[in-house]
């Protein structure tokens, strides 16, 4: 069975969606995941990997949406054609007009300094955690270790026990305690279909030392796997478990 493709997050939706000559040759459609993608590399300067983090998708796939919308662009203003925007699977980020978390540095974002580097951002990031690390199987994680970040800096950290939450029932657990970003090791499908419909941006397939995974994130040099699956659900383990022994870091 095919794997449901991800919504792409976007910033806004265009404001003028309607582009072409007096006498048009035919028209072109152009989705709005589409028109994102050319205005965050093409106009804003995002690399690709920025901007596959920036819409929550593989840089790969990132790459397949900007290819087909500057080969559409490019049809149309040859070929004389109309352009128009809209469609698409998805989602307009939920901080638009408001306070970012996600770091945009597009429209939604209400401050920005000159080198569209650095964000003044509030954001509340949750690590799985045991004993200092990241523990590598999110449903059977114990306790979160919550960071509050100003200013691209950690000023508060605080745990959060997850009081026997099943796979689901974290995503609420984290919403409802203000989280919008989540480091964690493996991490079954159902559960990264939870915290998307939350409203919370996953990194999966970390390991090592929390804290020093939250620092990489802030740097924006963290290492992690969008594709980060772990498959083993339907069967206990041990005190001595280890996702990664089972495949869960594979894509």
């Amino acid at each position: 069975m095919p794997r449901p493709q991800k919504k792409r997050y976007v910033c806004r939706e265009p404001d003028i969606r309607d582009f072409g000559p007096e006498n048009p040759r035919g028209q072109i459609s152009l989705s709005v995941d589409e028109y994102e993608s050319i205005r965050l590399i093409d106009l804003e300067n995002y690399t690709q990997e920025e901007c596959a983090e920036q819409m929550c998708v593989s840089r790969t796939t990132v790459q397949g949406v900007y290819d087909a919308a500057r080969k559409k662009i490019a049809d149309a203003l040859v070929n004389g054609k109309c352009l128009q925007i809209g469609g698409g699977d998805y989602v307009i980020c939920e901080y638009y007009r408001s306070e970012c978390g996600r770091g945009c540095r597009g429209f939604c974002h209400r401050v920005q300094n000159a080198n569209h580097r650095k964000t003044e951002v509030r954001m509340k990031i949750a690590v799985t955690y045991e004993d200092g690390n990241i523990f590598q199987h999110f449903g059977h994680t114990e306790h979160f270790k919550v960071y509050e970040i100003e200013e691209n800096t950690v000023v508060k950290e605080s745990m959060l026990d997850a009081n026997g939450s099943g796979h689901g029932a974290l995503a609420g657990l984290l919403a409802n305690n203000g989280v919008d970003t989540l480091i964690c090791g493996g991490i079954g499908g159902g559960a990264q279909m939870a915290l998307s419909e939350a409203g919370i941006r996953l990194y999966g397939g970390v390991q090592g030392n929390a804290d020093d995974a939250v620092q990489s994130y802030l740097l924006g040099t963290l290492g992690y796997d969008p594709e980060a699956r772990c498959n083993h659900h339907d069967h206990g383990h041990g005190e001595g478990h280890a996702c990664g022994e089972h495949g869960c870091h594979s894509k």
